[in-house]
């Protein structure tokens, strides 16, 4: 009989936590952002693997960002690069007016493997600070794209009708983790791209 009020207690706990609701977690890479409406628009990832995402979630999903400021974090930076894909010579972008993606096929001028984010190729030391990329020369007609997740730095040109794309086109907007129970609302925003979880 002694378990029976541990049981009651175990009970109560159960229907409580059943009948919460807790929300839903969205996770993607930042196409757009609104700075004004305060709404930030990306494509899904729809594995959630650092290593190995997969952003081909559509169509795009809109969410309203936290009125309180304190469950916001950095503002997002948006681009359009979904995948660069060296060993097909491939870049996957979302086209924003066809509202769909779109596989460009490059030829590699010059391509850098194991390029770490302190490495000098894409980091000023003296000015203490990562060097801006993607860099697109028009005279050239080349796009130079740095990959911090694939550690890969590669200079490719393109067909010339993406030439006159915005440099966007080449740039992967960050990675965001939202935190919601209505839909397109989010309580809670955070950006993963610029958020170091182990700084204290």
């Amino acid at each position: 009989m002694k378990r029976f009020p541990l049981l009651l207690a175990a009970l109560a706990l159960a229907s409580l936590l059943g009948c919460s609701d807790f929300g839903k977690v969205d996770q993607g890479r930042v196409v757009a952002f609104d700075k004004d409406a305060k709404k930030v628009t990306f494509i899904r990832d729809k594995k959630a693997d650092p290593a190995s995402p997969d952003y081909s979630g559509l169509p795009p999903v809109v969410y309203q960002m936290p009125a309180d400021p304190a469950e916001t974090g950095p503002a997002p930076k948006a681009g359009l690069r979904m995948k660069l894909d060296t060993q097909k010579s491939q870049i996957v972008v979302f086209d924003p007016q066809a509202q769909a993606f779109k596989t460009i096929n490059f030829k590699i001028h010059d391509i850098q493997e194991n390029v770490d984010k302190d490495h000098p190729l894409v980091f000023d030391k003296e000015a203490n600070k990562a060097k801006q990329f993607p860099m697109v020369d028009k005279a050239k007609k080349t796009v130079t794209i740095y990959s911090g997740r694939q550690k890969l730095l590669v200079t490719f040109s393109v067909p010339d009708e993406y030439m006159s794309w915005p440099d966007s086109t080449w740039d992967a907007g960050d990675e965001v983790r939202v935190y919601y129970k209505d839909e397109g609302k989010a309580l809670r925003f955070m950006n993963i791209s610029k958020t170091d979880i182990f700084k204290k």
